[in-house]
This record gives C-alpha cells, structure tokens and sequence, in this order.
C-alpha cells in the first residue's frame, strides 16, 4: 500500500492556507480566538452566533478580509442549512466547522424548568449536530473531504453535578463524534473534538463561578496540578491542529486539554453540594444580570 502524500508542516504559518473554517458561538470567548488563530494560519472565516453586534465586533477585531459574519440560531436546523447553502454556493466549500456554540450555568438539577434545560440542550446538542450534518451533506454529495471539531468538556467521561444539562449534551456530542468518525471516515470526512479545562471567558464565568472560595469546584485553578487556568490561544492551536491536514489520520477522538484536571480528580462542580440556599441565590442574581446584558447586545 502507498504511503499517504506529504502533509503541510504542523507548525508552518501557512498551515491553513487555501481554507474555509465555520465557527459557531464565534463572537466571543473561545469562539472568538479561535477564529483568531485560523485567520493568522491563513483561512478565511465564517462566524456565527445570534449577537450580530458581537459577531461584527469579533470580525474588527481579528481584521482584514477574512473574515464574514452570519447571526444564525444554531438550534434552528431550517435556519442552518439555509446559512450553510448560502456560504457553499457564495464562498464556496466549507473545509472545515467548528461547533463551538454552548449555554450552560450552574443550578440545582431539582431547580431546573423545561426551558432551562431546553435552553442548554438545544444550543449544545441540537446546534452541534445541525451544523455537523447541513456541512457533512454537501461534504458527501461533492465529494470533497472535511474536519468538524467540536468544544466539549471532560464531563463527557464524568457527568457532573449541578450542571446536568451541559453533562447530557456534550456527552451527546461526543457520542456523534465517535459515531460520525466512523460512518464518514472513508469519505475524508475527520470528526474530532477538544475537552478544555477551565479556561476563563466573558459570561460563561459569571454563570459558572460559585462564589465561595473554600469551594474548589471545576473552573478553580486549584483543583488543576498544572496549577493555572488554560488560555484561549492554547485550545485555539490545538483546534487548528485537527482542522489541518497536519493529522489527518485522527478521527473520532475527544482530546482533553486540562492541566491534569481530569486525571488528578473530578473536574466537575461536585464540591458545590456544600453551598446554602443564600449562596445559590446570589448565584442565580449573578447569571440574570450576565444574562440580561448578554440579552441587551442581542438587541
């Protein structure tokens, strides 16, 4: 059997040259850099997410033409294929998607609404999969290979506490990852994804830090033996590292990149079982005041 052509050098600013990256939840926090790092390694991007203004900021910031914006609901799978069907036919083939749009928060689960659930759920699972396929389709019907890379979190192997909703749909996700690896490898089609550990992000810390600090819950540094947060840059390269063809023997991996977090004990939010009542009441006035500024740039 002939042995697979050259691949671009993994650490050649040119890594990226020629492609086209979907990011989704990419006008802010993880989305964002990475996004950033891809245009540095010469892709041209696409983001998403349903704050046009935030997408229009994320675009300035990163600069230069490479990038374009959509205010796309990724939870609507009409809605999805239509952006997907409009950045095929006008920009031209995807070569690669990022799902990075997420909700989450902490809560007791006995707490928790319908549409508090729903609204976690549908945003994580539902998104990542409607994205994943409207890509995959036109993938497979030209014939043309392609890289999906989503953000999940090391509770896919743990489960955790207190934030069951994200648990649940992020272990979906990695379920479809393992299972479209397979079902799609002999289409060079690669179908990976990146667990971080705690790294530090506008919203999704005020949502998710409990406030206490005798309570080392998953997103303390404390409870990580490489003892510091991670940076966005970091999961950035590695993200481009499996959209590249740098690796292109890699599929239907989830990669943890958490310091250690994960291997020295529960990564989760289980240390929140010693909060009081008054605690997750300032928790829940915390997340309403992120989430009505996060509603009001929607706006």
């Amino acid at each position: 059997m002939p042995h697979p052509a050259p691949r671009r050098d993994p650490f050649s600013p040119e890594l990226l040259a020629g492609g086209r990256v979907l990011v989704t939840g990419g006008g802010s926090g993880l989305g964002r850099e990475i996004a950033r790092v891809l245009v540095a390694h010469g892709a041209a991007v696409h983001l998403w997410g349903r704050r046009l203004s935030a997408l229009e900021q994320a675009a300035a910031d990163i600069g230069g033409d490479a990038v374009s914006v959509q205010s796309v609901d990724v939870r609507d799978g009409d809605a999805v294929d239509a952006a997907m069907e409009e950045i095929f036919a006008g920009s031209g083939p995807l070569t690669g998607v990022v799902n990075g749009a997420a909700a989450n928060f902490v809560a007791p689960t006995a707490q928790l609404s319908p549409r508090a659930f729903r609204a976690v759920t549908s945003t994580v699972m539902d998104g990542s999969f409607h994205v994943a396929t409207a890509a995959g389709r036109r993938w497979l019907d030209a014939g043309l290979p392609g890289a999906i890379v989503s953000l999940l979190t090391t509770w896919v192997w743990s489960g955790s506490a207190f934030v069951v909703p994200s648990a649940m749909a992020k272990a979906a996700v990695h379920a479809m990852t393992m299972s479209l690896a397979v079902e799609w490898a002999a289409a060079g089609i690669r179908v990976n994804a990146v667990a971080p550990g705690p790294v530090p992000t506008e919203f999704a810390w005020d949502v998710l830090d409990p406030g206490r600090d005798e309570v080392i819950a998953a997103t303390d540094p404390r409870g990580v033996p490489a003892g510091r947060h991670g940076t966005p840059e970091e999961v950035a390269r590695l993200v481009m590292f499996l959209l590249s063809d740098a690796c292109d023997y890699l599929t239907g991996e989830t990669i943890a990149m958490d310091g250690g977090q994960r291997l020295a004990g529960p990564g989760t939010f289980a240390a929140l079982r010693a909060l009081e009542p008054e605690d997750w009441q300032r928790i829940r006035e915390r997340a309403q005041v992120a989430t009505a500024a996060s509603k009001a740039q929607r706006g």
